[in-house]
């Protein structure tokens, strides 16, 4: 993933973007056609039309003002560029073929055909059409069923490190450096809060995920640990990457049963509860009206994990308990909005009434915020900020408009600026017999610095 590319929350522009990744890759490696148009290597250049074309559509189908590019600004791109036109003619190849027009397909085959892109662009759309359902709908993700897991938990040593870091698999070089800080801070565990860009398909958790894995944590420490919840970008493709991804990343019996789990410490003393929050993030209408929540019986299970155990729980989640700098559904006909997700308000207060629960991170917001107290939530604490370029053109920080209850931060905890963009960061939990260290961090100039540091103690 390129690294001023934005990803959209929307399934079909994600997969569409995942194919000219892939179709930029395989034209790489060929040494096709399509290269004598470009300057540069397809995977360099592609990528960048495809997110214009992407963010126009996004923009027409959601009546939003049009998207600017994450670095502030838009690339120049020739208007007659070849590569352009294919990316062009590879969006309306898709659309016709999973809308089923077959006027339309025959007219945009005819012209992929006269034209002189790469066969890549045909051949790699045919075989992406198995990630989508009918009419283009999502495909149907194998989710886990709790019935599945039974009561079972994952050892977790007592006074174990955590690495916590969202929104991270973009396989750039910003993920990259987040990670060789990671893996300086000496972790046991690392757990990824979600988002495998752009739709979680098996070529992009390898590339974006596993390698980069195993290329730099496990370079040192081969034994390390590794969990990664669903996100809402993992299920576009259905979530065939991301199931492949989670029953390869660790041997029994510290492997991944689900897309929700439970980290136990030896001692009794801490639990670390991932919910599945991805699995409903998808609405063919638009992604305003997304109010997502987990699956009863998923509650019920952890509900149980809370009653049996005697020690404390901190919650992991993809998606936002509240925020105050995002939409959470849609606002009512006075333009007033909550900044809480009811669905996962009633799961968090049915969890509440089952155990301690001292804290609660999630991602999906590409930022950091670390809020004050709110909606009964002690630490609610978002650390999405782990590779996606946010522009320093965006008011990350500027509550929206029409909230009803505005959630705050701690003061002084903001991301810096770095070049263009926000900063890029990640989480470490040192866990204790009385208390969990929480040290904040963000990358400023190559260098891991701190943000925030906390005792989690109830």
């Amino acid at each position: 993933m390129p690294e001023d590319i934005a990803p959209l929350r929307d399934h079909f522009l994600s997969m569409y973007q995942s194919i000219v990744g892939e179709v930029a890759s395989r034209i790489d490696a060929s040494g096709g056609r399509a290269r004598h148009a470009v300057s540069r290597s397809a995977s360099s250049l592609l990528p960048a039309f495809a997110a214009e074309v992407a963010r126009r559509e996004y923009a027409h189908r959601y009546g939003e003002a049009l998207l600017a590019s994450p670095v502030g600004r838009t690339r120049k791109l020739a208007a007659g560029d070849a590569a352009r036109v294919c990316a062009e003619l590879a969006f309306r190849y898709l659309k016709a073929r999973l809308s089923g027009d077959p006027a339309a397909l025959a007219a945009v085959r005819s012209e992929l055909t006269a034209s002189t892109c790469d066969p890549a662009w045909a051949m790699t759309i045919e075989e992406y059409l198995k990630y989508f359902g009918p009419g283009g709908s999502r495909r149907e993700i194998p989710y886990v069923r709790p019935s599945a897991v039974r009561d079972r938990t994952i050892e977790l040593k007592a006074g174990a490190r955590v690495a916590l870091v969202g929104d991270w698999g973009t396989g750039a070089q910003p993920a990259i450096q987040v990670l060789r800080e990671i893996e300086s801070c000496k972790p046991d565990v690392l757990v990824h809060l979600g988002d495998i860009y752009y739709s979680g398909t098996p070529a992009e958790c390898a590339s974006n995920f596993t390698a980069i894995i195993e290329g730099v944590l496990r370079r040192t420490n081969p034994d390390l640990a590794v969990y990664t919840l669903a996100g809402n970008h993992d299920m576009y493709c259905g979530g065939i990457g991301y199931y492949e991804l989670i029953r390869q990343l660790n041997p029994e019996p510290l492997r991944q049963p689900a897309s929700f789990f439970c980290l136990r410490s030896a001692d009794e003393e801490w639990q670390l509860l991932a919910l599945d929050t991805g699995l409903h993030d998808y609405s063919p209408l638009g992604v305003a009206e997304v109010v997502t929540r987990i699956e009863d019986d998923e509650l019920e299970w952890h509900c149980a994990r809370l009653k049996e155990f005697p020690g404390r729980t901190i919650l992991l989640s993809h998606h936002q308990l509240f925020s105050a700098f995002s939409p959470i559904g849609q606002a009512d006909e006075s333009g007033k909005r909550s900044a809480i997700n009811p669905h996962l308000l009633k799961a968090f207060n049915a969890m509440a009434a089952a155990g301690r629960i001292s804290a609660w991170f999630w991602g999906h917001e590409h930022t950091l915020s670390i809020y004050n107290p709110f909606a009964g939530l002690e630490r609610g604490r978002c650390i999405g900020h782990g590779a996606v370029p946010v522009s320093i053109l965006d008011t990350i920080y500027v509550p929206i408009p029409g909230l009803d209850q505005v959630p705050t931060i701690v003061p002084k905890t903001e991301l810096k600026q770095q070049g263009s963009v926000y900063a890029h960061g990640f989480a470490i939990l040192s866990f204790g017999a009385d208390a969990c260290l929480a040290d904040y961090y963000q990358d400023l100039d190559d260098a891991a610095v701190l943000v925030y540091s906390e005792l989690i103690a109830d």
